[in-house]
């Protein structure tokens, strides 16, 4: 296999890290800052929606969301998201992953500034506007998941490949915390400025006409970090493994890689050719020689992300009602409208800053030295054990003096997830199928996963209600309960543990040792028919 590799795709693989890697990092790491900034900022203002247009006079409590309202607020960049990934994910293989690059971050740009604005002042033009515009935000973050991997796997080295990958995703910890941070900052100067009374003393004055800018700027500052990076996205050229082995140009890709890693690199037009005319490197998708080598690897991408995001996904947008249930966050009537987004934000940040964002660079300093295969799997377990060990003796933790335990045992959850499933199930996908498929085949996955998003964030609101439907949120049946949601995102954190044993290890191999893209046909046959979970003591090559 190894005389079959083009000297563009080695010089490559065995590429010390240097500059380039990092600028890669940044431009690609910045679109997915955007990407959670502008995912979970909507989580820190629909409490505050529900005051603005949903106030019901002489109501005991404030106003919320009606179910409808608040799962389409909650989901429609979900129902974006996934159209995106699949859209996006095909484009990028077709067109290229430079070409596409920019539509998505343009999208997200002039989407995240229009979510800010409305078309009337009534509360169905506000939340229509709102959702559309939301929608179309999705789509743009969509495309981002599939090209961003793609992308950083295509230019990294195989040894910190891993790594590399990884860090484009662990900014996603940084856009979930800058969410938070501002928010702190906007709704602070607001109340600084509006001093008013809570709802219980006063139901129309604590919210201040002035409370509608917070929301919309909270939204609409999603906008700068993507537009920052347009200019440097725009510049990076095409990758050498997108040029050379899917548009069959050699030239371009030693030209420009030569530009890119400073070194002199031969063309071999005729070694592209080669490999173009094997058959291990014509079939499609939905062709029989794809199911035979990737179809379970693909099912086990797409399981284990899809299982994952059922309960990130619903953790995540449904913080504050966890930290309002256990007393961590002051009933809504005793606070102003000011007073519940700064506490809101508060405690959200406290949450990114404590388990988020270090078990994301966890996995990025851990994943080229454990393997994917251990750390998901390890995810899986400890998130399952905490799931368990927050639920069985849930009445234990609501009580006044457990309330930190419960707040550290539900930062753990969140910490193993990004040192964990959350990070692998993004990088692995852009490492194992071919160059030809590979954009496709991780917007494949990564739809799998915004479909469990959704089931989390539309099931969990139902769900989660008191069992008592006169405790129940207002336009909501009875639930489960907390306790009985919990038990089933620990049972959905264990059958992600199972699925995992479908994904193959990548630790330490090229794109094209684990695609199978330079070897001939019984070469392949013989790799691809492995039980991949044995695959993890592969020795990495250096």
């Amino acid at each position: 296999m190894a005389k079959e590799q083009l000297q563009v795709l080695n010089a490559l693989d065995v590429a010390k890290t240097q500059w380039y890697h990092f600028t890669a990092i940044i431009i690609a790491g910045m679109g997915f800052f955007t990407d959670a900034y502008d995912l979970f900022c909507i989580s820190l203002v629909t409490k505050l929606l529900g005051r603005i247009y949903y106030h019901v006079d002489g109501a005991e409590k404030p106003g919320t969301l009606p179910p409808n309202v608040s799962a389409a607020v909650n989901g429609v960049a979900f129902c974006g998201t996934l159209s995106g990934q699949l859209f996006f994910g095909w484009l990028g293989d077709k067109m290229g992953r430079k070409r596409v690059y920019g539509m998505t971050l343009m999208l997200m740009v002039i989407c995240s500034v229009a979510s800010g604005l409305s078309f009337g002042h009534n509360p169905k033009s506000v939340m229509t506007t709102l959702c559309f515009f939301r929608f179309w935000l999705g789509f743009g973050i969509g495309g981002d998941y599939p090209l961003s991997a793609t992308i950083m796997s295509e230019y990294a080295n195989k040894k910190t490949r891993g790594a590399f990958i990884a860090a484009v995703f662990a900014m996603q910890g940084f856009g979930i915390l800058a969410g938070g941070i501002f928010a702190i900052i906007i709704s602070a100067a607001f109340k600084a400025k509006f001093d008013v009374p809570p709802y219980e003393v006063d139901p129309v004055g604590s919210t201040v006409p002035q409370a509608d800018y917070i929301w919309r700027i909270i939204l609409m500052v999603g906008a700068l970090p993507a537009a920052m990076t347009y200019y440097w996205r725009m510049k990076m050229p095409e990758t050498a493994r997108y040029t050379a082995l899917v548009a069959k140009n050699a030239k371009q890709a030693a030209s420009d890689m030569s530009k890119v890693l400073q070194v002199d690199i031969e063309a071999e037009p005729q070694k592209v050719e080669q490999l173009s005319q094997k058959e291990a490197n014509a079939f499609g998708l939905f062709s029989r020689e794809f199911m035979r080598r990737h179809g379970i690897h693909l099912l086990g991408t797409t399981t284990t992300w899809f299982l994952l995001d059922i309960a990130f996904y619903s953790q995540n947008l449904f913080q504050k009602d966890i930290f309002t249930a256990i007393g961590w966050i002051p009933s809504a009537k005793t606070m102003n409208a000011l007073e519940e987004v700064y506490r809101i934000a508060r405690a959200q940040t406290l949450i990114a800053l404590c388990s988020t964002v270090p078990g994301y660079w966890f996995t990025v300093a851990f994943i080229d030295k454990m393997g994917r295969f251990a750390i998901q799997l390890m995810g899986f377990f400890f998130m399952t054990v905490f799931m368990f060990a927050l639920a069985i003796p849930y009445d234990h933790w609501t009580h006044r003096d457990n309330r930190i335990g419960f707040v550290v045992m539900y930062s753990l959850t969140f910490f193993f997830a990004n040192f964990g499933p959350n990070a692998t199930t993004f990088v692995v996908p852009a490492e194992i199928f071919p160059a030809r498929l590979r954009s496709t085949c991780h917007g494949i996955s990564a739809a799998s996963g915004k479909l469990g998003a959704i089931v989390g964030a539309f099931g969990f609101l139902y769900l989660a209600q008191n069992k008592d439907k006169a405790k129940a949120d207002a336009g909501y049946p009875a639930g489960i309960g907390v306790k009985n949601s919990l038990i089933v995102l620990g049972v959905l954190n264990f059958l992600g543990l199972l699925f995992t044993f479908l994904v193959p290890e990548s630790k330490g191999k090229s794109l094209e040792e684990m695609s199978g893209e330079h070897e001939d046909e019984s070469q392949a046959g013989l790799e691809m028919e492995q039980p991949s979970g044995f695959n993890t003591r592969t020795v990495p090559v250096s």
